[in-house]
């Protein structure tokens, strides 16, 4: 069977994941960009944005398994845009542009299911009000063989690890304290047991961590 993956995801060293204050101008709240700089200097990040250059150092190494494999993504609502409750612009598309990086089927997570939105180069986004389970399965059928990725953002991927539906999952140990926001590990208490744990630190101060199911 497929696996169920999740890439790239950082954390504070407190344990948050994002910060307060979501907006269409502050994506990661009163964070900005501090959780995610190790990865935007990457040669992956670049290239899925259409850009050339790039760092190719251990961070790349890390960050550079992200897309191999995938067949289709699912993501929080929050992840997708900074709206609550039910949806005031249809015309909100993502963050990403006309052509976003998933080049899959993206499964949007909402208590509000809207029509799918086609993208250019492959991706679709499908609104669901599911649990993990059901997202999962409609997932991995678009997927056709290959793995899922869980995009985030944190209380998506808790879910998914409470559910025990991951297989293999890298966090970014970014030194940064954030103080507040949305906690990943709360509520996982004993998660380390399920998996077989391996980390390593980089120059750039990060400390790369996978978890991965025995």
């Amino acid at each position: 069977m497929s696996r169920v993956r999740v890439h790239n995801f950082s954390v504070s060293l407190d344990g948050f994941s994002t910060g307060e204050g979501q907006s269409m101008d502050a994506p990661f709240g009163h964070a900005g960009g501090r959780l995610h700089d190790w990865f935007f200097h990457t040669k992956t990040f670049r290239t899925m944005h259409g850009e050339e250059g790039g760092d190719t150092g251990v961070d790349e190494a890390v960050a550079g398994t992200w897309g191999t494999g995938v067949g289709a993504e699912i993501m929080g609502r929050n992840k997708f845009g900074p709206q609550r409750g039910p949806w005031a612009d249809h015309e909100w598309t993502g963050w990403w542009g006309p052509n976003p990086p998933f080049h899959t089927p993206v499964f949007v997570l909402t208590h509000h299911p809207r029509p799918s939105v086609e993208m250019e180069g492959g991706t679709t986004f499908h609104f669901l009000d599911a649990t993990p389970e059901e997202a999962l399965r409609q997932a991995r059928e678009a997927a056709g063989g290959l793995d899922v990725r869980i995009g985030g953002g944190p209380s998506t991927v808790r879910q998914f690890l409470a559910a025990d539906l991951i297989d293999h999952l890298h966090v970014a140990v970014v030194p940064i304290i954030l103080g507040r926001g949305e906690r990943l590990w709360d509520g996982l208490e004993g998660l380390e047991e399920r998996f077989h744990i391996e980390s390593v630190t980089t120059p750039s101060g990060v400390t790369h961590m996978t978890f991965t199911r025995p």
